[in-house]
């Protein structure tokens, strides 16, 4: 994040803008609108600008010369001038005051986002001043998905927080309240149409509810979310897995959930990391247990973020068993396996008629340097295997399923990092992939793809990751 978006409160607050024409005007908009009040200073002053600094601010028709900035909350430049605009940037920042250049960022030390008004709700859209145009591309787009009357429940929201507050004590249960409100979307039509008095008997409703739930339980009733996130690109996340995750108060993470995908979770939710790798559990599957339990006790809604799908090698099972005897409510929110993650984007169907009729999910973890599988029934050249956690014991897997008769030609891909922008595919035979793996040193999290449908790669592989 190479900017932390703020929102300044400059209502009578002098502001100086350099610059007197169209561009310096378009800015002038804005503080005008935030209620500003306005000292320009430039040669030439538009009309609009003499309007809306006229009466609660000061116009200087003279160039910059080097002034004391002294007393203003905020300074804008936006001459033609990159000499003066450079200029003022200097002296602004030399005293600490925020300043912005018009279309130059290196100058700035803060930046005007596109704005989406429905005050006093706002969307601020900011490409950190790499690409205007596409910034207000998006503020185009969320202003036609959510019309102006958006400030009215906003406003309607904020009405209501004082009796909020009085009535419920704790700051979860209206944490809780307020989003079982917004939850209810019969309460945002009402509004978006204007029918206060609707909007106001739904809100009394749900708030009595609330209290008469907090009168007769006052500590609060915690929920778990199982929540697959996928192989490891964001985007392949649920809307309902997003939805819960921005809910959750406490966040306990898998070493396979990538840092993009933390970013969706609510800024102020405690985060936890409980991932196992080979030889190093930062927290034992027990313990994960006893924490779901403890913390939904707590009354905490808590995100069980795991890799992939939390019923394919995620345990999920062991949790909900323990949350179910104790009576924790929680809901399971399925994600994409890891083995259909690495299989789409490494351009290898895990069937195909010409080649697979079925696939099989093994796990690849090993103990004590042993693989005890069932080997016997590994061996239809027609059925695809994907191995999980298989890259330690690549060497046993490859070599068991040799011995007990399957053909050293056998097509084998070392799916590395799926779907992230540094997955790599390494593919090769049996009987050459230890090599292949020994030149290439590929890293976990992989995942290795067995079968003929690996020959499909170079002809279907279709995603092309930058490092």
């Amino acid at each position: 994040m190479d900017y932390l978006p703020v929102c300044f409160q400059l209502k009578e607050q002098p502001v100086l803008l350099v610059g007197g024409g169209v561009i310096a005007t378009r800015k002038a908009r804005l503080l005008h609108r935030a209620g500003a009040q306005l000292h320009v200073l430039a040669p030439l002053i538009t009309d609009e600008l003499v309007s809306m600094a006229g009466g609660v601010g000061k116009l200087e028709y003279e160039t910059w010369d080097e002034r004391s900035l002294a007393g203003f909350r905020a300074v804008i430049a936006a001459t033609p001038d990159r000499a003066v605009n450079a200029s003022v940037s200097a002296r602004a920042q030399a005293q600490n005051i925020p300043v912005n250049v018009v279309d130059d960022p290196a100058l700035c030390s803060f930046i005007i986002p596109a704005i989406v008004d429905r005050n006093p709700l706002l969307v601020g859209i900011s490409s950190s001043g790499a690409s205007p145009v596409l910034a207000r591309r998006l503020r185009s787009d969320i202003e036609s998905r959510y019309p102006s009357s958006y400030g009215d429940v906003a406003r309607f929201m904020g009405e209501q927080r004082e009796q909020v507050a009085l009535i419920l004590s704790e700051e979860d249960q209206r944490r809780q309240f307020w989003e079982r409100l917004l939850d209810d979307t019969e309460i945002i039509a009402t509004l978006l149409r204007g029918e206060r008095e609707s909007a106001d008997g739904i809100f009394q409703s749900t708030l009595d509810s609330a209290a008469s739930i907090a009168e007769k339980d006052p500590s609060l009733r915690g929920a778990v979310y199982l929540i697959g996130a996928g192989p490891g690109d964001p985007d392949l996340m649920t809307f309902k897995a997003l939805r819960l995750l921005q809910r959750a108060d406490v966040v306990l993470y898998d070493r396979l959930v990538g840092p993009g995908i933390l970013e969706m979770a609510r800024r102020d939710a405690q985060r936890i990391y409980v991932g196992k790798q080979r030889s190093e559990h930062a927290m034992p599957q027990a313990d994960i247990n006893t924490a779901l339990l403890r913390l939904a006790k707590e009354g905490k809604r808590v995100a069980r973020l795991k890799g992939g799908d939390p019923f394919i090698f995620g345990r999920g099972g062991e949790e909900i068993a323990e949350l179910l005897a104790e009576g924790v409510d929680f809901e399971v929110v399925p994600g994409i396996t890891a083995a259909s993650g690495a299989a789409c984007y490494a351009g290898i169907p895990l069937t195909h008629r010409d080649y697979a009729q079925s696939v099989r999910f093994i796990t690849g973890h090993t103990k004590d340097h042993r693989l005890d599988l069932p080997w016997d029934q590994f061996l239809n050249p027609t059925e695809t295997l994907v191995f999980y956690m298989g890259l330690a014991g690549l060497h046993i897997i490859s070599q068991a399923l040799i011995d007990h008769g399957r053909s050293p030609e056998t097509p084998i891909a070392v799916v590395e990092k799926a779907t992230l922008p540094n997955q790599r595919v390494i593919t090769a035979t049996l009987a050459s992939i230890n090599q292949r793996v020994a030149e290439e040193k590929p890293e976990a999290p992989t995942l290795l793809i067995i079968g003929d449908v690996v020959r499909l790669h170079s002809e279907l592989n279709w995603y092309s990751p930058s490092a």
